[in-house]
Protein backbone atom coordinates (compact mmCIF):
# COMPACT_ATOMS: atom_id res chain seq x y z
CA UNK A 1 0.00 0.00 0.00
CA UNK A 2 2.93 2.04 0.95
CA UNK A 3 4.50 1.67 -2.37
CA UNK A 4 1.15 2.69 -4.57
CA UNK A 5 0.91 5.92 -2.42
CA UNK A 6 4.82 6.54 -3.23
CA UNK A 7 4.62 5.82 -6.66
CA UNK A 8 1.46 7.70 -7.23
CA UNK A 9 2.97 10.73 -5.71
CA UNK A 10 6.45 10.35 -8.01
CA UNK A 11 3.90 10.23 -11.06
CA UNK A 12 2.47 13.32 -10.16
CA UNK A 13 5.78 15.32 -9.55
CA UNK A 14 6.81 13.95 -12.44
CA UNK A 15 4.14 15.35 -14.65
CA UNK A 16 4.50 18.81 -13.24
CA UNK A 17 8.04 18.90 -13.77
CA UNK A 18 7.04 18.00 -17.72
CA UNK A 19 7.54 21.16 -20.03
CA UNK A 20 5.65 21.96 -23.13
CA UNK A 21 8.21 20.63 -25.30
CA UNK A 22 7.61 17.83 -23.37
CA UNK A 23 4.30 17.39 -24.19
CA UNK A 24 3.55 18.76 -28.38
CA UNK A 25 0.10 18.45 -27.69
CA UNK A 26 -0.43 20.40 -24.95
CA UNK A 27 -1.33 24.26 -26.73
CA UNK A 28 -0.78 27.10 -24.27
CA UNK A 29 -0.47 30.71 -25.19
CA UNK A 30 -1.59 34.39 -24.44
CA UNK A 31 -4.57 35.36 -26.43
CA UNK A 32 -4.74 38.97 -27.27
CA UNK A 33 -7.86 41.04 -28.43
CA UNK A 34 -8.51 44.05 -30.23
CA UNK A 35 -11.41 46.16 -28.64
CA UNK A 36 -13.59 49.55 -28.93
CA UNK A 37 -16.33 50.93 -27.68
CA UNK A 38 -18.63 53.11 -29.84
CA UNK A 39 -21.75 55.45 -28.97
CA UNK A 40 -23.08 54.47 -32.76
CA UNK A 41 -26.18 52.70 -32.59
CA UNK A 42 -26.11 48.86 -32.12
CA UNK A 43 -27.77 47.81 -35.34
CA UNK A 44 -25.74 50.77 -36.87
CA UNK A 45 -22.61 48.71 -36.05
CA UNK A 46 -23.63 45.51 -36.62
CA UNK A 47 -24.33 46.30 -40.12
CA UNK A 48 -21.17 48.52 -40.74
CA UNK A 49 -19.35 45.16 -39.34
CA UNK A 50 -20.91 43.04 -42.15
CA UNK A 51 -19.72 45.93 -44.52
CA UNK A 52 -15.51 45.59 -43.38
CA UNK A 53 -15.81 42.01 -43.50
CA UNK A 54 -17.01 41.69 -47.00
CA UNK A 55 -14.86 44.84 -47.90
CA UNK A 56 -11.85 42.45 -46.55
CA UNK A 57 -12.87 39.52 -49.06
CA UNK A 58 -14.32 37.36 -45.65
CA UNK A 59 -17.82 35.66 -45.98
CA UNK A 60 -19.67 35.20 -43.16
CA UNK A 61 -19.86 31.88 -41.83
CA UNK A 62 -22.03 32.34 -38.64
CA UNK A 63 -24.01 35.42 -36.51
CA UNK A 64 -25.48 34.17 -33.13
CA UNK A 65 -27.50 37.16 -31.98
CA UNK A 66 -27.59 35.61 -28.34
CA UNK A 67 -28.74 38.97 -26.93
CA UNK A 68 -32.14 38.70 -29.38
CA UNK A 69 -33.05 35.12 -28.22
CA UNK A 70 -32.38 35.51 -24.75
CA UNK A 71 -34.91 38.48 -24.90
CA UNK A 72 -37.09 36.24 -26.79
CA UNK A 73 -36.99 33.90 -23.76
CA UNK A 74 -39.38 36.34 -21.69
CA UNK A 75 -35.86 38.81 -20.60
CA UNK A 76 -37.11 41.68 -22.35
CA UNK A 77 -34.42 44.20 -21.16
CA UNK A 78 -31.42 41.77 -21.54
CA UNK A 79 -28.82 43.62 -23.99
CA UNK A 80 -27.39 42.81 -26.57
CA UNK A 81 -24.84 40.66 -27.36
CA UNK A 82 -23.83 39.27 -31.25
CA UNK A 83 -20.99 37.10 -32.45
CA UNK A 84 -19.94 37.14 -36.15
CA UNK A 85 -17.83 34.65 -37.47
CA UNK A 86 -16.29 34.92 -41.27
CA UNK A 87 -13.59 33.12 -43.23
CA UNK A 88 -11.67 33.67 -46.63
CA UNK A 89 -11.07 30.42 -47.87
CA UNK A 90 -8.06 31.38 -49.81
CA UNK A 91 -6.28 32.60 -46.27
CA UNK A 92 -7.68 29.55 -44.56
CA UNK A 93 -5.84 27.53 -46.71
CA UNK A 94 -2.47 29.09 -46.81
CA UNK A 95 -2.60 29.15 -42.98
CA UNK A 96 -3.62 25.66 -42.81
CA UNK A 97 -0.38 24.29 -44.99
CA UNK A 98 1.90 26.86 -42.90
CA UNK A 99 0.36 24.30 -39.66
CA UNK A 100 -2.63 22.27 -39.38
CA UNK A 101 -2.66 23.72 -35.60
CA UNK A 102 -3.85 26.89 -36.86
CA UNK A 103 -7.39 25.28 -37.60
CA UNK A 104 -8.07 26.61 -33.74
CA UNK A 105 -8.19 30.41 -35.02
CA UNK A 106 -10.31 29.90 -37.45
CA UNK A 107 -13.16 31.26 -38.11
CA UNK A 108 -12.58 34.87 -37.44
CA UNK A 109 -14.89 36.10 -34.59
CA UNK A 110 -15.75 39.38 -33.81
CA UNK A 111 -18.35 39.86 -30.99
CA UNK A 112 -20.57 42.87 -30.14
CA UNK A 113 -22.16 43.63 -27.43
CA UNK A 114 -24.05 46.67 -25.14
CA UNK A 115 -22.11 47.47 -22.14
CA UNK A 116 -22.10 50.57 -19.91
CA UNK A 117 -24.11 52.87 -22.51
CA UNK A 118 -22.01 51.90 -25.04
CA UNK A 119 -21.27 49.05 -27.91
CA UNK A 120 -17.92 47.30 -27.60
CA UNK A 121 -16.37 45.65 -30.51
CA UNK A 122 -14.19 42.97 -29.98
CA UNK A 123 -11.95 40.18 -31.68
CA UNK A 124 -9.31 38.36 -30.63
CA UNK A 125 -5.77 38.39 -32.30
CA UNK A 126 -3.73 35.40 -33.51
CA UNK A 127 -0.61 34.96 -31.78
CA UNK A 128 2.14 36.47 -33.42
CA UNK A 129 5.36 36.06 -31.42
CA UNK A 130 5.59 31.85 -31.73
CA UNK A 131 8.44 29.71 -32.79
CA UNK A 132 6.93 29.69 -36.63
CA UNK A 133 8.06 32.68 -38.73
CA UNK A 134 5.70 32.25 -41.28
CA UNK A 135 3.05 31.94 -38.71
CA UNK A 136 4.14 35.09 -37.38
CA UNK A 137 4.25 36.91 -40.63
CA UNK A 138 0.73 35.53 -41.44
CA UNK A 139 -0.49 36.80 -37.96
CA UNK A 140 0.72 40.46 -38.57
CA UNK A 141 -1.40 40.56 -41.44
CA UNK A 142 -4.06 38.85 -40.63
CA UNK A 143 -4.47 40.87 -37.35
CA UNK A 144 -4.19 44.15 -39.28
CA UNK A 145 -6.84 42.81 -41.39
CA UNK A 146 -9.16 42.45 -38.15
CA UNK A 147 -8.60 45.68 -36.41
CA UNK A 148 -9.28 47.53 -39.63
CA UNK A 149 -12.67 45.78 -39.55
CA UNK A 150 -13.58 46.72 -35.44
CA UNK A 151 -12.36 50.15 -36.38
CA UNK A 152 -14.56 50.20 -39.51
CA UNK A 153 -17.52 48.89 -37.27
CA UNK A 154 -16.83 51.52 -34.35
CA UNK A 155 -15.94 54.53 -36.22
CA UNK A 156 -18.24 57.18 -35.43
Amino acid sequence: MLIRAVIFASLALIASCATQSDMPNVHSERVDYYQLETAKPYDEVLAELEIAIAEHNFRITGHSRVGKVIRDRGAEDFPEYDTVQFCNLTLARTVLEITPHAITYMPCNVVTYQFGGKTIVRTHLLPEHGDNPELNRFARDMNLQLKQIVDFAAEP
